[in-house]
């Protein structure tokens, strides 16, 4: 199947949409003051529960709905170019391949981007096939971006309804034993994304976040100003996880279910902003507000400010 979508068509399909008030901070900017509510709400793959993921429409209405920061994921294309995905494959669940085809979970990790030039991939929808776990989500024929176009998109975007700069919040998605199978190696993919956001000009604006603690070791050397967040989804307690990174970032980022008041306030004595993932429950964002996080990732981020604006 060969996709048509444009640009401009997809920023005039949203251009209806109501905007929220912003009542947030980048993630960009300094660690917010805790004498008063302020969160950093981050669209989870633009907004996973509404829009196809990590999809140019997706990010178009997160943005529309007042977000303030951007959360997405970038893998590495044969051509070496960065494309906005989650997995480093075509997942069944949401993907056809380049000829129209059907993906089953058997075959999904045969559609390995790293071994897949992007003038493939672009054949590739990523956004008819709504997602079993968001019956929300309206789906839309979109391939998955470059992240040099989705970051055209959404600075266009933004000079044309006169909104306000907002923060990238970059996966990079890696592990040891996906190295030169899924990925290069940190060195290489880490270099691969500071040319891009310098280019692009959103350094300053831009957080580097990774679960595998090498590609955030390589941005230090490489990158030492760049915003960094630990992402984390072990019990292990952040002490043990700091220790492996070797150094405090300036994010720490666990899943929202290990979030309590102790962790909350090593984490400010460590001058470190809490940002949780993925907070999609009223109840359970609730909850995060009450602790006064910093900041909170959502596939539902209209919901956050819902309740972040009262």
């Amino acid at each position: 199947m060969r996709l048509s979508l444009l640009t401009g068509s997809l920023l005039a399909a949203v251009s209806a949409v109501t905007h929220a008030q912003q009542s947030t901070v980048p993630v960009g900017g300094s660690p917010p003051e805790h004498d008063q509510q302020t969160v950093d709400v981050q669209g989870h793959r633009g907004c996973r529960g509404l829009r196809p993921e990590n999809t140019v429409p997706a990010f178009i209405h997160a943005l529309a709905l007042g977000v303030t920061t951007l959360e997405l994921d970038v893998v590495v294309s044969q051509d070496q170019q960065l494309v906005v995905s989650h997995e480093p494959y075509l997942s069944h669940l949401i993907c056809t391949g380049p000829h129209g085809e059907e993906i089953t979970a058997a075959q999904e990790k045969q559609y390995n981007l790293y071994q897949m030039p992007y003038a493939e991939i672009r054949r590739c929808d990523c956004g008819s096939q709504q997602h079993p776990d968001f019956p929300e989500q309206q789906t839309v024929a979109a391939p998955k971006p470059l992240l040099t176009d989705m970051i055209d998109s959404v600075e266009q975007y933004l000079r044309q309804h006169n909104r306000p700069p907002v923060g990238y919040n970059i996966e990079i998605k890696s592990s040891p034993a996906g190295d030169g199978v899924y990925h290069p190696a940190p060195k290489e993919f880490v270099s691969l994304l500071l040319a891009v956001i310098n280019e692009k000009g959103i350094v300053e604006r831009t957080n580097l976040q990774s679960f595998d603690v090498r590609p955030l070791q390589e941005a230090r050397r490489q990158a030492p100003t760049l915003r960094q967040a630990l992402l984390v989804g072990n019990p292990g307690g952040i002490r043990k996880n700091l220790k492996e990174l070797g150094y405090v970032p300036e994010i720490y980022s666990p899943h929202f279910g290990l979030v309590n008041k102790k962790l909350r306030d090593y984490t400010r004595e460590q001058g470190m902003q809490l940002i949780p993932w993925t907070v999609n429950e009223r109840d359970d964002i609730r909850k995060m507000l009450d602790l006064e996080v910093d900041g909170i990732i959502s596939d539902y981020p209209g919901r956050v400010l819902e309740l972040v604006n009262g």
